[in-house]
């Protein structure tokens, strides 16, 4: 990223004629050639989540209700609620089967 060196704005890519080109900003009348910048890439590390339902010592407290299980048709799971986006939105519920053998985690938004 470049930016303005009058008003601090990022500066804006314009392709130009040939090979040449350079950097403008969108506010005010600030150019720049891209003569020997250097291009540098991120690579992202994807975070490791941490699981809702964690230890089966934590299943023996979790809540149990009545819901179908979309894998095993199983008519009851744990659940949990959480409020994962912003807070005039409804809350975001996790459920994992009480089926030992499905144990498969969904979620309802």
């Amino acid at each position: 990223m470049e930016f303005c060196a009058s008003c601090g704005n990022m500066l804006q890519i314009q392709p130009g004629i040939g090979q040449r080109v350079r950097f403008f900003c969108p506010t005010c009348p600030y150019v720049c050639t891209a003569i020997n910048k250097i291009v540098r890439r991120q690579h992202l590390v994807k975070k490791e989540l941490e699981p809702i339902f964690s230890g089966s010592d934590a299943m023996k407290f979790a809540p149990k209700t009545a819901t179908t299980c979309p894998r095993c048709h199983n008519g009851e799971a744990y659940f949990k609620q959480m409020q994962i986006r912003s807070a005039d939105e409804p809350m975001t519920t996790f459920y994992k089967c009480c089926n030992e053998i499905c144990n498969h985690e969904w979620r309802e938004d």
